[in-house]
């Protein structure tokens, strides 16, 4: 039976078994074939479907997004406007992301900058993560 086994797939493309196994679960890699003793066979298509999956989700695109522009890679002649409003929804979330943390690592710059370097009960740290919550500010 031609194709490699997971542990090929996994060190092949870099991503780890149990990632592998909860792609399939999800149906974002198909079923894979099995031998007679059960072990999965995955082929170069499947390697290529997980390494365009992988590098998906290191642009943190999510799951129903990456299923999404599988099902749209599977139309060649298809536009790809629809995968540029995709790409474009995900940018403007990771802008998102951005400013929060950037408004995150300002909060965090001004407790350490006012903090005295006293004790504990006059640490500025403490005292705000005490304090009330409140919004950061994204900008």
């Amino acid at each position: 039976m031609a194709g490699i086994p997971i542990g090929e797939l996994s060190r092949q493309t870099g991503v780890k078994v149990p990632t592998i196994r909860y792609y399939e679960e999800v149906r974002l890699m198909p079923a894979p074939i099995r031998t007679e003793g059960k072990q999965r066979r995955y082929s170069a298509a499947e390697i290529s479907r997980l390494n365009f999956i992988r590098h998906a989700r290191e642009l943190g695109f999510e799951v129903e997004a990456i299923r999404e522009l599988l099902e749209m890679n599977a139309q060649p002649d298809r536009s790809c406007a629809d995968v540029d409003a995709l790409t474009r929804r995900h940018l403007a979330e990771v802008d998102r992301r951005i400013a929060r943390l950037i408004a995150m690592r300002g909060e965090l710059q001004r407790m350490l900058d006012e903090c005295g370097q006293g004790r504990i009960c006059e640490c500025r740290v403490i005292e705000v993560l005490g304090s009330e919550p409140h919004q950061l500010d994204c900008g």
